[in-house]
């Protein structure tokens, strides 16, 4: 007897429901979640089943054809080929990341460099070229800057963002794609979104998107951005324990980055892993919890911390730069993001408040990353954003002393705010 799994009658219902999509897009991110959550696994259970196949069968052997001319796939008969193309348990969390960021379909990866990649690959051919954000992670700085030169011949202008002129006089008849963070790294400048996507509109390029600092705070593709990307290791995965990333757009281009020919998934292979599929989606239901409580923390301890006066900056804070164009754009249950960042003046004290902090207080760890339960710190310049020279520093405005606080929601309020204040007098900074 043949068994019908329950995914493959999920596919086949939404491939017969041409709403289907343009209903979620509509949805608010937290609506159109939770509106999946009938899904069941493949037995009945309540979260999805985890499918471990490498390879997949097929009951009828023309089928197969079908598959590797692109005619059949999950949406095409429930149709699955190999583990490096479409996974069941991937393409799932990949609808709910779609659901989540307002597009027509997503994929995931097995990094989040890995998805960057993917899409700027996708995007590019040999002597092309990018407009990126001047601040921007060190990692995907070093992919533009000096991988893509060297291996393919793609340039990139960095320009600021924040300036629209700059940004619309740089792109050239060559440009392909205009890449941004909502949130930058680790500087906290809001993007003006509909703005940018207007610009890349009138040349006819996509914007692309990492919105890995604000899940949920921020909606890129709901306020015109076309590509959004995701770092999944961050607020997604929340527990400093997996590496994943992710890609949302339309379905045209998900299934680009899958086609057997040119498509960058499927040809380099950073897809993702089904078990840490499994794993991303049953963090996604509590993320809405999470950042609301990473937003209350963060705002509380900026607020008490500039009142110090020491040199903190944080969009919800009235004097950072972008608050006003961050209250327009942001989803107002979520706060204004789960970072902060204080400018000890120089890399010696930067390095002194943290010692303080993890050694002295456990405030939190002096560690890379951000998302976790626990406040995580790093002085930017001489680690995420290392890759950068100086001068390209000194652009960013990512100075030696900029202490990036990845603010968690461990502890109570005061008993953290009691350490850090301690810490900031004992180092000489308030």
């Amino acid at each position: 007897m043949l068994i019908v799994h329950n995914y493959q009658r999920i596919n086949e219902f939404i491939s017969s429901n041409s709403l289907w999509s343009c209903i979620m897009i509509a949805l608010d991110p937290i609506e159109a979640l939770a509106n999946l959550r009938h899904e069941f696994g493949e037995h009945g259970g309540v979260n999805m089943s985890i499918e471990a196949s490498s390879t997949f069968t097929v009951v009828d052997s023309t089928t197969m054809p079908e598959i590797f001319a692109g005619r059949k796939g999950p949406e095409t008969g429930g149709c699955y080929l190999y583990g490096r193309h479409f996974n069941p348990t991937v393409y799932n969390l990949g609808r709910q990341l779609a659901a989540l960021e307002g597009t027509e379909a997503a994929y995931c990866s097995a990094s989040g460099m890995g998805a960057i990649s993917a899409v700027i690959l996708a995007l590019c051919n040999s002597g092309d070229h990018v407009v990126a954000s001047n601040t921007i992670y060190g990692g995907t700085w070093a992919l533009l800057n000096d991988f893509m030169p060297a291996k393919t011949g793609v340039q990139t202008s960095f320009v600021d963002s924040t300036d629209l002129e700059a940004v619309a006089a740089a792109i050239t008849p060559q440009t392909r794609l205009l890449y941004v963070e909502s949130m930058s790294n680790p500087t906290l400048r809001i993007v003006n979104i509909p703005a940018l996507s207007r610009i890349a509109k009138d040349a006819g390029i996509p914007l692309v998107v990492d919105n890995t600092f604000a899940p949920l705070v921020l909606s890129p593709a709901r306020l015109g951005a076309d590509i959004v990307v995701h770092s999944l290791t961050k607020f997604i995965g929340g527990a400093s324990d997996l590496i994943g990333g992710a890609v949302c757009a339309s379905a045209d281009f998900i299934g680009s980055l899958m086609d057997l020919h040119i498509g960058p998934l499927m040809i380099l292979g950073p897809t993702m892993d089904p078990t840490v599929a499994a794993s991303v989606a049953l963090r996604i239901p509590h993320l809405p919890l999470r950042m609301a409580a990473h937003g209350d923390r963060a705002l509380a301890l900026a607020q008490r911390t500039a009142a110090l006066g020491v040199p903190v900056s944080y969009p919800g804070l009235p004097e950072h730069p972008d608050h006003a164009l961050f209250e327009r754009l942001r989803h107002p249950d979520y706060g204004y993001g789960g970072l902060l960042t204080i400018d000890a003046g120089s890399e010696a004290k930067a390095m002194a408040l943290m010692n303080t902090l993890q050694n002295e207080h456990q405030f939190g760890y002096v560690a890379v990353s951000l998302g976790y339960f626990d406040t995580l710190m790093s002085c930017s310049a001489s680690s995420t954003s290392s890759e950068m020279p100086e001068d390209a520093l000194a652009t960013a405005a990512i100075s030696r002393g900029l202490v990036r606080m990845a603010v968690g929601y461990t502890g109570s309020l005061e008993q953290r705010w009691t350490q850090l204040e301690a810490a900031l007098r004992s180092t000489a900074l308030a």
